[in-house]
């Protein structure tokens, strides 16, 4: 119970913030002339300032026992809090007493400090010690991708290069070493391996017997959804990574060349290596100008139990997008559901061997699609029927599928189609010509990329 009016601290202390500074701002204005009409009020602001200060000390001890934060930066941040609150009822006992302006300015300016500091660790707290600096600070993903460009990926670390940046930009905020929210710090990995105070946080092998994943994967406006709503998500492909780390056993020291790699997990170190966010970045002006309704947290706890991630594509949106890269099945209930979300559905990926051209009517009325990914599923040209009328999709991607020309063929009423992606295909080179003709407006991949040789690159040369 306690603990439950401490939570009410950041509630109260942006009070005497205000009353108090508003009060020693007041202090030196009335020094000038035309400014003493200020001085009758001054005193009920510094009174009202000390006393709200004092419970907000109260509701700061309660909320530090909680156990959440590092006891080191708490009790920094107490301690001028409490200094706050003291010199607050000292320059208002003073104020009445004596009038040298020399000694009330003096307190009052001092006074400012104290609150600035105190605010500042308040800050650091609830943001990190680096909350000020991070968005100056060269490289920063903070906001944006959470894992920075890997050059040469596969013989980079997996946690050092990818697994940590992603906790350190997501989780740290939460489970660093000055604030552990739930009893869980996640930057290091006697830490991360300890768990918290439900238990294991991960379990190696698997994933989904893991914590931290069915948090992960929680509908967004669940309390206990990580990370919180009002924050930067983890986007479907640092889940994917993350999953599939934690499935190859959360190995802290192998590389990635060390760990089996599917398909999924090839495209998504090829966009780390190149650069790329691979995280489905939007701009406004990508999300229809038109809002939908939110879909009820109940259809979506359905998708999260059913293996399917589903996330908002950008904060304040009821758009959606969906990842289905992990279902477990795709039987009639799980394409049920997908007609549930239709209208809100903006982005989707199929990226699954059981997706066929059965699954592909469940999204033929799916009229906000932009993104389509069907990558190594076992549709046919027959299936793309089911695209004719998605009169918004903008990006298909085919790779690793039996897709020929002919199919290809049926896209041409897409108006605003223009990227799609066919290596890997049944597509073959002398069909580009009349595809291109088909769809002029459409930027073709076809892979075939030639990588260029890099200086840190060895030959090594053996005799016969």
């Amino acid at each position: 119970m306690l603990e439950f009016f401490g939570r009410f601290h950041p509630v109260f202390v942006h009070l005497p913030i205000g009353i108090l500074l508003l009060g020693c701002i007041c202090i030196l204005l009335s020094f000038a002339a035309k400014f003493i009409n200020l001085k009758p009020a001054i005193p009920i602001m510094l009174l009202l300032g000390a006393l709200s200060a004092v419970v907000s000390c109260i509701t700061g001890y309660l909320l530090a026992n909680g156990g959440d934060y590092d006891g080191k930066l708490v009790s920094n941040h107490q301690w001028m809090g409490i200094s706050v609150a003291v010199l607050s009822f000292i320059l208002w006992m003073i104020y009445l007493k004596v009038k040298s302006n020399a000694i009330l300015g003096t307190i009052a300016v001092v006074l400012i400090v104290l609150i600035s500091i105190t605010g500042h660790l308040g800050g650091s707290l609830t943001h990190g010690s680096d909350y000020l600096t991070a968005p100056l600070k060269s490289g920063s993903t903070k906001g944006g991708a959470a894992i920075p460009p890997i050059p040469n990926v596969q013989e980079a670390f997996i946690y050092q290069n990818a697994i940590q940046p992603l906790f350190q930009n997501r989780c740290y905020s939460c489970h660093g070493s000055e604030k552990q929210k739930g009893k869980l710090r996640l930057d290091q990995e006697e830490y991360i391996l300890k768990g918290g105070e439900d238990g294991h946080t991960i379990v190696k092998g698997k994933a989904d017997d893991s914590e931290l994943m069915k948090r992960i994967l929680l509908p967004l406006n669940d309390e206990d959804h990580m990370a919180p709503k009002e924050k930067p998500q983890l986007t479907p492909n640092e889940i994917t990574l993350l999953k599939w780390w934690i499935d190859n056993g959360a190995d802290f020291k192998k590389k990635f060349k060390d760990l089996p790699q599917p398909e999924n997990i090839k495209t998504i170190l090829a966009s780390l290596q190149k650069g790329e966010s691979g995280a489905g970045q939007i701009k406004a002006s990508d999300i229809p100008a038109k809002e939908v309704s939110a879909v009820d947290n109940k259809v979506l706890k359905k998708f999260t139990d059913a293996g399917i991630s589903v996330f908002p594509v950008a904060q304040n949106t009821n758009y959606l997008s969906a990842n289905f890269i992990n279902a477990q099945s795709l039987d009639k209930d799980v394409l049920d559901l997908i007609k549930s979300i239709e209208k809100q559905l903006l982005w989707l990926k199929l990226e699954n061997n059981k997706v066929n051209d059965q699954t592909l009517t469940a999204i033929k009325d799916c009229i906000n699609l932009t993104r389509l990914n069907l990558n190594n599923t076992q549709i046919t040209d027959a299936g793309l029927a089911s695209l004719k009328d998605l009169d918004q999709l903008q990006s298909l991607s085919l790779v690793g599928t039996k897709i020929t020309a002919k199919g290809i063929n049926q896209l041409k009423k897409l108006k605003n189609l223009k990227f799609l992606y066919i290596y890997q295909t049944g597509v073959n080179k002398t069909d580009l010509a009349s595809i291109k003709k088909l769809l002029p407006k459409v930027s073709l991949d076809t892979g075939n990329y030639t990588l260029p040789k890099l200086a840190q690159d060895t030959t090594v040369f053996k005799a016969p």
